[in-house]
């Protein structure tokens, strides 16, 4: 990274344009973002742990208001005593409720695991269905969670937004919308639907290690020329470079068990020093 901060410009390319960008030069700065992303990023991928769509479909569900780390510190005593959508159907819920305490608005979640549970076994044989349709009729399951599920369990492209997402794409003037349903729309206009998933993923690393929301590591971002945001933040690489998270920063990353390609740490499980 430390190569990436000294050749960032101070003042990107675009900051002094007076007239609006055009449809045509808006689709071109945007898959260029994710073109760079993409070489920052070639390990980019879902930050839960998961065997099985149903555990991805699950880890997804705690994931609400909480940090992928605390729901992965939390996953493996939880898929220990309930493996199977039948197993966490018959669940007590006071019991299912303090394995996942650690995740917080754990009586709802409680309730959102049991009922989606209960549905896919009564309904769908015991299986994840493969469809947005089918996916978003389970409790608790909403299209973020969906598509979560669909493009990394099944294969199916789509566009996941969380907060992250959708404050990086508003920053880069991508879309105005703030409903996530037509940030959804207006940015899969923008793209070949092939990269979606992975859009979604390299959008989200970034959001996560560089561009945060409260103060963007501008002097350290390999995007800034493209950023009709830089500024917000800190321009200068040295300090910029203290703001980087994750194994931008040296850092553990989310998971216990990342894919074998991930260059950081793997995160401690639950307790650990």
């Amino acid at each position: 990274m430390g190569e990436q901060a000294s050749t960032v410009k101070k003042k990107p390319a675009n900051a002094a344009k007076s007239k609006p960008e055009s449809r045509l030069a808006l689709v071109r700065r945007a898959r260029r973002i994710n073109r760079e992303l993409a070489e920052v990023y070639p390990y980019a991928h879902p930050e839960l742990d998961f065997e099985n769509p149903f555990q991805l479909l699950v880890a997804t569900v705690l994931s609400a208001q909480t940090t992928d780390l605390r729901v992965n510190q939390t996953t493996p005593d939880l898929f220990a005593v309930y493996p199977t959508p039948e197993d966490m159907a018959a669940a007590n819920p006071e019991e299912l409720e303090q394995i996942i305490r650690p995740t917080g608005f754990f009586r709802a979640k409680t309730k959102s695991l049991i009922g989606l549970s209960t549905a896919l076994r009564d309904r769908f044989g015991g299986e994840v269905p493969g469809r947005l349709e089918d996916l978003v009729t389970l409790p608790g399951v909403g299209r973020k969670t969906a598509h979560v599920v669909l493009g990394n369990a099944f294969g199916v492209p789509g566009i996941t937004v969380d907060t992250h997402f959708g404050r990086l794409v508003r920053r880069w003037k991508w879309t105005e919308q703030e409903d996530p349903e037509k940030v959804e729309a207006e940015i899969a206009a923008l793209f070949p639907k092939s990269d979606w998933t992975m859009l979604s993923h390299r959008v989200i690393f970034h959001g996560r290690r560089i561009c945060h929301a409260r103060k963007p590591a501008c002097g350290a971002c390999p995007i800034a020329p493209l950023c009709p945001a830089y500024g917000e933040g800190e321009t200068d690489p040295e300090k910029a470079k203290k703001l980087l998270k994750y194994e931008m920063g040296g850092a553990p990353g989310q998971r216990l068990k990342p894919p074998p390609d991930y260059p950081g740490r793997p995160a401690p499980p639950l307790g650990a020093a």
